[in-house]
């Protein structure tokens, strides 16, 4: 009496598993017991032969269902004691001229070697199933040729260099590069150089290097968005009289007129002297007026000061 294969619990899935679940359970059982990995070792050469057979059933829509069937059957048949007058006729392929058997190309192996029993009688024909396909495949993606991983970094650059463009050399895999910076670049701005990442593997093509711009500002400034800010300071005698200031501004210089009576804190608005934007446009600056108090006075100014104050007081008394 041959012995019934129970494919399911061989593969450690449910009777009801999806065909992906089946897939993953064969495929992390043939990698624990394939002959590569133990040679010499029957056993695990007896468990590889017996998960391949499991999948080469359940694998294929038709011969599961033959597979269920069969099992529901082979119950009613062992209840009655392997008796019963069963037709096997239907599984085991009776009056089509006899079985064929399965062969393979990898390990010189017939059906007969590799199969059981069991698998011969009820599923000899319509063969074509190869355990070792999956794990070739494995081996044809680990050795087809793969592109190379990108380089991702950072590249720091001043804010002159920003506005004017300028040249960088650095150094990758081992090598000078020199890079050239366009003017008008934004800060966050990608620039991928084409094969200068990790070597390919297997003969692919190298990955390429991306470099994210971050413009370093000077500590004078202040970044909210593409909008600077910039403290001006000012004297207390231009603040109460007005007056015209020059200041170092983005690409140049600029002369700001100081209305009489300014305190601290009044922003001067220069449009299109911020950061460059994506679409090339800029953002503003923003000069904020900070009054500087003189921390040493001469005589002379001293004097002055408090007899500026005498004044102050016989106004506000009056």
């Amino acid at each position: 009496m041959v012995q019934f294969k129970d494919y399911y619990q061989i593969l450690g899935v449910s009777k009801d598993a999806t065909q992906e679940e089946i897939k993953k359970a064969y495929r992390k059982l043939a990698k624990k017991y394939h002959p590569d990995k133990n040679k010499g070792n029957k056993e695990a050469e007896e468990k590889f032969k017996e998960i391949s057979e499991a999948y080469a059933v359940l694998s294929d829509p038709e011969k599961r269902k033959k597979y269920d069937q069969l099992g529901a059957d082979w119950e009613k048949y062992e209840q009655f004691g392997g008796q019963g007058g069963f037709d096997w006729s239907q599984f085991t392929g009776g009056g089509q001229g006899g079985r064929t058997f399965y062969t393979f190309t990898t390990g010189g192996e017939g059906a007969e070697d590799m199969f059981s029993d069991f698998f011969r009688i009820f599923f000899g024909g319509g063969g074509g199933f190869d355990p070792f396909e999956a794990f070739r495949s494995q081996g044809r993606r680990r050795t087809t040729a793969q592109k190379g991983r990108d380089y991702l970094a950072t590249l720091n650059i001043g804010f002159d260099e920003a506005l004017h463009g300028g040249e960088h050399i650095i150094s990758v895999n081992g090598k000078k590069l020199k890079l050239k910076i366009k003017p008008g670049v934004y800060h966050g701005k990608k620039l991928r150089i084409k094969g200068k990442g990790e070597p390919g593997i297997h003969g692919g093509p190298p990955g390429d290097l991306i470099l994210t711009i971050q413009i370093a500002l000077p500590p004078e400034y202040r970044a909210q968005g593409e909008d600077l800010y910039k403290d001006l300071y000012i004297d207390i005698p231009t603040a109460v009289l007005g007056g015209k200031v020059q200041v170092d501004i983005p690409g140049g210089k600029a002369r700001i007129t100081i209305p009489a009576g300014t305190s601290s804190g009044k922003k001067f608005r220069l449009r299109g002297k911020g950061l460059f934007r994506k679409d090339g446009s800029r953002g503003d600056l923003y000069l904020i007026t900070q009054i500087r108090v003189p921390q040493h006075l001469t005589p002379e100014e001293r004097a002055l000061y408090e007899k500026l104050r005498e004044l102050q007081k016989s106004y506000s008394h009056s």
